[in-house]
């Protein structure tokens, strides 16, 4: 025990008065704030670009301006470059916020990201298989070389570790994936000795960068990105009861094999359309779930809306910094994250406050 300010004895372990309880956190305002914030970066994506169109030219041209709507150059900074990579940072903070959340959940470990189930290196493989053997140059083909080959590779990781009798717990999960992300890293290496060519435009793709995306790209992966969503929702409730233990879920009348290979399977199609559309981004799917879990306590259904808006945010603020940080080049959006993921992720392991992602109800 020990001794408060006003003479009242107060446990070591109790929670100082001003902080509120998680419970009691005010996460609407919280979802609001980021929202806005959100809304404030889609517009300084739209007027910001590594060109040398002006940034007021590209305000005018979204408030409507009939001559600043004229301008077939500010036209297409804006419609056509500016506006894709702008959708496609949404995206893929989406996307990666959330799978992010949901694997650090279901493995109860704040330090899993989305390369534990082999999507990065399965994607990596695929798009030298594509370019090597069947000429897939072109943006558009490499999108689909990508997703096929992180899909199939998440595939293969589910079914190893769902059989047997500790099917799809987080050890097996994580010791398949690991594994095989290992086993396609050798075979892309292989490939890559002797082919110059492949090996260049795989360079540029696995630097992860968002330039060069096209709406056309995006709009068929939509429908996998909603499913993946829609599938995450539905996994908070029973996520929240694996947080109890696995025996505390199965009391509940909950599988927690059959919760994590479900789990697995969103994560496999929400990182397949981040690492298509993007190539491998690093750091954004473990630093978000963390912040969220910060900013909202325990609660399952928050920690993932509250994940992805944050990994959303990160993203566009990110690809943002990319254009002018070198301005008139471009820095790629990954090494941006980098800089900021590895310290940050240097401090989340030291911290003495790290916990589990166990989910309250």
């Amino acid at each position: 025990m020990s001794i408060a300010q006003g003479g009242r004895p107060r446990s070591a372990g109790s929670r100082p008065s001003g902080s509120p309880p998680p419970q009691d956190r005010p996460t609407p305002w919280i979802a609001a704030g980021l929202l806005l914030l959100l809304v404030a970066l889609v517009l300084l994506s739209l007027v910001i670009g590594t060109g040398g169109s002006p940034v007021g030219r590209a305000w005018d041209f979204l408030l409507g301006d009939p001559a600043a709507r004229a301008d077939a150059q500010i036209r297409l900074a804006v419609m056509d470059v500016r506006l894709p990579r702008t959708l496609a940072a949404l995206l893929v903070g989406t996307c990666l916020g959330a799978a992010g959340c949901l694997l650090q959940a279901a493995t109860r470990n704040p330090l899993a990201e989305t390369g534990l189930l082999g999507v990065n290196s399965g994607a990596a493989l695929a798009v030298v298989v594509g370019l090597t053997f069947f000429g897939a140059g072109s943006p558009g083909a490499l999108l689909v070389w990508a997703l096929v080959g992180g899909m199939a590779a998440s595939a293969v990781v589910l079914l190893l570790a769902g059989s047997g009798r500790t099917a799809g717990s987080p050890l097996r999960l994580v010791l398949a994936g690991s594994a095989l992300g290992a086993t396609f890293h050798g075979c892309t290496s292989y490939v890559l000795l002797g082919t110059q060519s492949t090996f260049d435009t795989y360079r540029y793709w696995t630097i992860g960068s968002l330039a060069g995306v096209e709406v056309s790209d995006l709009v068929p992966l939509l429908p996998l990105v909603a499913l993946g969503l829609l599938t995450a929702l539905a996994c908070a409730r029973p996520l929240s009861a694996l947080g109890l233990g696995d025996d505390g879920a199965r009391s509940l009348g909950h599988h927690p094999g059959r919760i994590r290979l479900v789990v697995a399977g969103a994560v496999s199609l929400l990182a397949g359309c981040a690492v298509a559309v993007a190539g491998p981004i690093a750091f954004l799917g473990l630093l978000a779930p963390y912040a969220a879990r910060a900013l909202t306590g325990p609660r399952m259904t928050a920690q993932l809306v509250l994940s992805a808006l944050i990994a959303a945010d990160i993203m566009l603020l990110a690809d943002i910094l990319a254009r002018v940080v070198i301005r008139p080049w471009e820095t790629p959006v990954s090494v941006l994250l980098a800089f900021v993921g590895g310290p940050m992720l240097v401090w989340i392991a030291r911290s003495s406050r790290l916990s589990t992602a166990g989910a309250g109800a």
